[in-house]
């Protein structure tokens, strides 16, 4: 539960809508959206937690649940319409904001604006890492970390082609013993498994490697000096090259778990810029994006996105080409 911030307020106080102007950046969002971005904002700007906003809303006549909002306002779920109209329209009035404001960017036109492109169905990697059980270590997988932040910088080149991926990782240790990360690298249509490349950097050395043409996926062990203690935090990064494939789709990371935070940027080749690039995220591989954002490329041809405590699900960019 988020603590209140900004100026306290009785649960019993009027309410209506607002007699002033609203700060710019929540004005703007409020007209571009995207909804969870909005509802966020005017949460914010009114000072109320989740709970005093619930009951905000129960005065109103409106039962919803704090899950329920706190989903809303991260962009894990998403408003239902027609059933959550009055929802909608009451969240306005407690917020003291313009009628319909909110309910703009869950209607036809929010539909209408992002048509971003199905996120691929990846293999599972099951049969790939089958061959790391000679290993214990290996054969528990990742279970013994907890992923805190995960942060991929992917370079592409002249053809559109994805050409390296470079992750750094937080980690922390849930208890004594883990010495390992197993991670796993899917490559884009059009390249060669057996060509692409590791590249260790801090706080790790390559361990056993293995390859699977079909489906085109790598898998890598990445060994850290030392037996983690349980709670103790490791921070490390290794780049896979890639062999040249074709125009890629974007970058998207799998989490079969929960993760503090996770900062994946796209860095464009000058003569190669998108049409349009796209954050979203999907709770499984065929499930509808519950968190669209169209991004900006800012100068020197970097988008990026970030998503606070995501998973489990599917998180990343993806990218149009004209």
């Amino acid at each position: 539960m988020a603590a209140e911030s900004g100026h306290a307020e009785s649960v019993n106080e009027p309410i209506g809508h607002p007699t002033g102007g609203l700060p710019t950046p929540l004005a703007e969002t409020l007209r571009y959206g995207p909804f969870h971005r909005a509802l966020r904002e005017a949460i914010a700007h009114r000072g109320l937690s989740l709970a005093r906003l619930r009951a905000h809303l129960e005065q109103q006549g409106v039962q919803v649940g704090q899950s329920t909002l706190s989903y809303w306002q991260r962009g894990l779920r998403h408003p239902e319409v027609p059933r959550a109209i009055g929802t909608v329209r009451a969240l306005e009035t407690v917020l003291r904001l313009p009628p319909s404001s909110l309910l703009d960017l869950i209607g036809p036109r929010t539909a209408n604006t992002y048509a971003p492109r199905p996120v691929a169905t990846w293999p599972e990697p099951a049969p790939l890492l089958a061959s790391f059980d000679s290993v214990p270590e290996a054969a528990r997988g990742n279970a013994d970390l907890e992923v805190l932040s995960v942060h991929d910088t992917v370079q592409l080149g002249m053809h559109r082609e994805q050409r390296s991926i470079t992750t750094r990782l937080v980690v922390r240790a849930l208890r004594q013993g883990p010495d390992r990360y197993l991670a796993v690298h899917h490559c884009d249509e059009g390249s060669l498994i057996e060509n692409a490349m590791v590249r260790v950097g801090e706080g790790c050395r390559q361990g056993r490697l293995r390859r699977e043409s079909a489906s085109r996926n790598l898998a890598v062990e990445m060994l850290f000096d030392r037996r983690l203690s349980a709670g103790e935090e490791h921070v490390f990064s290794f780049t896979i090259v890639d062999d040249t494939g074709g125009a890629t789709p974007g970058s998207h990371r799998t989490f079969r778990d929960v993760c503090g935070s996770y900062l994946v940027q796209l860095s464009f080749h000058r003569r190669a810029m998108p049409a349009r690039c796209i954050k979203q995220f999907r709770a499984s591989a065929d499930a509808t994006p519950v968190d669209v954002e169209e991004l900006v490329c800012g100068l020197g041809g970097v988008v990026s996105a970030y998503f606070g405590e995501v998973g489990p699900g599917i998180a990343g960019i993806a990218v149009e080409w004209s």
